[in-house]
């Protein structure tokens, strides 16, 4: 009994439909898709790991001289040839400021101005002033005529002997002493205009206007302050609104260690570095030495112009002056070609040159065509890569196309 009873357990009912496998198929897709995470989870945390550590240096572009080889370094900070503390010529109280650091302005602009009602005041003084020289003028020229008028009639008279001699003479007199007056008026008139061209100086004066075309550094000045052309002392009193930079004028100088001034030369190229950009090479040129030398640091020094001017050059940056090998200097009109790539960066694999090129956290590997020109330990390549790209330092010979790299920090 018992052995048939499992035997009906194990018999097939033909009759009873097959189970659906749509639920067991979505069950491997879902088992399938974890472990597809789970793979790429531990590729990204093994392969980081196994990442080759490199150090990476930036392309940078050609230099207007390529071809140059640096004969001295030196370094020194940006100034401005024109760099003004505008103030007013008279001493008064500040009523408005119109600038604001980094506001660019023109020659003439309104950038303040002081309390005006006292010049105001000795403006329309000296409009009542001329007026009333005038009106004085205006009243002895009339006299004048009467004068004159009475003067030619005497003549008359006396020629026809109907006037005494001193009626003739008084007539003369009053003429005279007119004419005098006139003179004193009309000088009177005068005065009292010059007069009024100072009160309009001094009301003018009263504005603040930019002497020349730059940009604001410096804001000295508040509404309600004081300020005067020369210090007053105690803190009390602004000597100036503000500061404006001619950015145009920005120019380079450095010390040049005495012993080595026989290197630079007026007209000589150069090529600056800023200490805020490391990786960009600014054309320039040797303006002049300065004819002395500083006995304590024994040094010379230099200005340097930029011959590319660029808004992110600041006045008092901290700059590297390359001077350069004049006799080696391409002429003017040919246009440097390609980049400057640091030399450790260029590898030879197959019997080519390449470099490899940052992409992410991947290496990518560019055959280049290399120049002839040197600056320091950078060489100019043709082609292959651009400016602003980086590229690996001394890569090993294990580092591949496309192999995962991770930039080495601190060095």
């Amino acid at each position: 009994m018992e052995n048939k009873d499992l035997l009906e357990q194990l018999r097939i009912d033909r009759g009873r439909p097959a189970p659906r496998s749509g639920g067991g198929a979505w069950r491997i897709g879902a088992v399938a898709a974890v472990v597809v995470l789970v793979a790429a989870g531990a590729w990204f945390l093994l392969g980081r790991d196994q990442a080759t550590e490199v150090r990476l240096a930036a392309v940078v572009a050609m230099p207007s001289n390529p071809g140059s080889a640096s004969v001295l370094d030196a370094t020194g900070y940006v100034t401005a040839r024109r760099i003004a503390t505008v103030s007013s010529q008279i001493t008064g109280q500040v009523s408005e400021v119109l600038i604001e650091e980094g506001m660019r302005v023109t020659e003439g602009q309104v950038l303040a101005r002081l309390v005006d009602d006292t010049a105001r005041a000795q403006v329309a003084l000296g409009e009542a002033q001329v007026r009333q020289a005038e009106a004085q003028l205006g009243a002895i020229r009339a006299q004048l005529r009467q004068a004159e008028s009475d003067l030619r009639r005497q003549r008359e008279l006396a020629e026809r002997q109907l006037t005494s001699a001193f009626a003739l003479e008084q007539a003369g007199t009053a003429v005279d002493q007119l004419r005098a007056q006139l003179a004193a008026a009309e000088r009177g008139v005068a005065v009292a205009r010059d007069a009024l061209a100072v009160s309009r100086v001094t009301l003018d004066n009263t504005t603040i206007r930019a002497p020349f075309d730059g940009v604001v550094t410096i804001k000295a000045a508040q509404p309600g302050e004081m300020i005067s052309p020369l210090s007053a002392g105690g803190g009390f009193t602004r000597t100036g609104i503000g500061t404006i930079v001619d950015m145009d004028s920005l120019e380079i100088e450095v010390d040049v260690n005495e012993a080595f001034i026989n290197r630079v030369a007026a007209g000589q190229p150069a090529t600056a570095t800023l200490n805020a950009y490391p990786d960009w090479r600014i054309p320039a040129r040797v303006i002049a030495l300065i004819p002395t030398a500083d006995r304590t640091k024994a040094t010379v020094r230099v200005r340097v112009a930029i011959e590319d001017k660029d808004p992110r050059i600041l006045p008092d940056m901290g700059v590297r002056v390359a001077f350069l090998d004049e006799g080696a200097e391409r002429p003017a009109d040919a246009a440097p070609r390609g980049v400057l790539v640091p030399a450790a960066a260029i590898a030879r694999r197959g019997g080519r040159e390449v470099v490899y090129v940052a992409d992410g956290e991947l290496a990518r590997e560019r055959a280049v065509t290399t120049g002839t020109a040197t600056v320091g330990n950078a060489r100019q390549v043709l082609d292959g890569v651009r400016a602003g790209e980086r590229v690996v330092l001394d890569p090993p010979e294990t580092l591949a196309d496309g192999a995962a790299i991770r930039e080495r920090r601190g060095d």
